[in-house]
């Protein structure tokens, strides 16, 4: 949805991965799982389908060629599972991040997103990217309810790390920042997304519209 709203917003998207090959998301979260009941939502995979037939989907940058000088605005996605490590992992994206930060350009980051940002340690203050920052990011109570719903037919396909996503988060914006966990529900439609400055960041796919209109205001409030 944000290369969606963007892309119609008339800004141009390009895509990275950690060595330039195509990316792709999981291919359950089309067919579904829970016998179907978990799965995108047809406006989303529709516009999942239409993104991956672009160009530019299909000719991604390396994350080491990411740099805030090139680019007005940095989007770090979610998702969830095991394949997700590769991404949450990458040292050259976390050093993107960092660039992003030291230049106060505009950063988003939505779902697991966050853990990005929370493993982008800035070498100078030897903290994360987000300490002292109030953000928001995907609730323990909705990473623990997607997980009990899944554990008998899926095991652990739901989680990502031992530890949730708010624990390790938390964690990294530290006593002095600000986490907010939005609605107690997770409704689709009545997106939650905080601004902190240039930071956007938003919890789950139910977020994901209202998150990358957020993103589009941003820009057009800095000119982009």
């Amino acid at each position: 949805m944000p290369w969606r709203v963007l892309t119609d917003a008339g800004h141009e998207v390009t895509f990275a991965t950690g060595d330039g090959s195509i990316g792709a998301c999981d291919p359950d979260m089309l067919s579904g799982v829970l016998l179907g009941q978990v799965k995108a939502r047809p406006a989303h995979a529709a516009a999942y389908e239409e993104m991956t037939a672009t160009d530019a989907f299909r000719s991604p940058i390396r994350y080491a060629d990411i740099e805030p000088g090139r680019f007005d605005l940095l989007v770090l996605p979610g998702g969830h599972a095991r394949g997700m490590r590769q991404y949450l992992e990458d040292t050259s994206l976390q050093h993107a991040v960092v660039a992003f930060f030291r230049a106060d350009a505009p950063v988003g980051a939505i779902c697991h997103g966050t853990v990005v940002l929370a493993r982008s340690v800035d070498p100078e203050s030897e903290m994360s990217v987000v300490a002292g920052r109030t953000l928001t990011g995907l609730p323990k109570r909705f990473e623990k309810g997607a997980r009990i719903a899944t554990k008998a037919t899926r095991g652990d396909y739901f989680r990502t790390y031992p530890e949730w996503v708010q624990d390790e988060v938390r964690r990294a914006i530290g006593p002095d920042g600000e986490w907010k966990p939005g609605p107690l529900l997770p409704v689709h439609g009545k997106g939650f997304v905080v601004e902190d400055g240039a930071l956007i960041t938003a919890r789950w796919p139910g977020d994901a519209e209202r998150f990358a209109a957020t993103l589009v205001e941003l820009l057009e409030q800095r000119g982009d």
